[in-house]
């Protein structure tokens, strides 16, 4: 028999779900992005500049969800490596642009193989398009859940 109580068991939780996936998939990425010397957060600001080439640090903690004082020391690592160049705007001198290097672009093609090696750890079918199709939902599912968290939010605290 469920009770009211019911409601507040961990178990029944999205946001546990959530957080205990977000945290198995982070970790799932450890070994894997360890041969190319990279952090999670490292990669996921290197996927972003391997799409555009170049970005500010405003428009990267905009998209990553991180603020300057996270993503600065992050952003000078993948510059000590080589992997990034980090420059301030002559129009603008509170603007930092960051661009890949030569470097950086060369690790792209050794870090093709970590999407594939990730749905394999996550026990992923991607060779079965029905499979690829309910997992792109799922990650549709979750943005636009992000999206909706965040505009409450704003409102609500408004």
């Amino acid at each position: 028999m469920a009770t009211a109580d019911d409601a507040l068991l961990l178990d029944k939780q999205l946001c546990f779900a959530l957080y205990s996936a977000s945290r198995a998939m982070t970790r799932a990425y450890g070994p894997v992005l360890e041969p190319l010397g990279l952090t999670y957060p490292q990669y996921l600001a290197l996927l972003i500049l391997w799409e555009e080439k170049r970005a500010s640090v405003k428009e990267l903690g905009e998209r990553l969800s991180l603020d300057s004082g996270t993503l600065t020391p992050l952003l000078k690592r993948l510059e000590q490596r080589g992997l990034v160049t980090r420059r301030r705007d002559p129009d603008d001198e509170r603007v930092v642009r960051i661009e890949l290097t030569a470097e950086g672009q060369k690790l792209r093609g050794r870090a093709r193989s970590v999407p594939g090696e990730i749905a394999c750890r996550a026990g992923l079918d991607v060779s079965d398009e029905r499979k690829r199709a309910r997992l792109e939902r799922l990650r549709e599912e979750l943005v636009a859940l992000a999206e909706r968290i965040e505009a409450t939010s704003a409102k609500i605290s408004r």
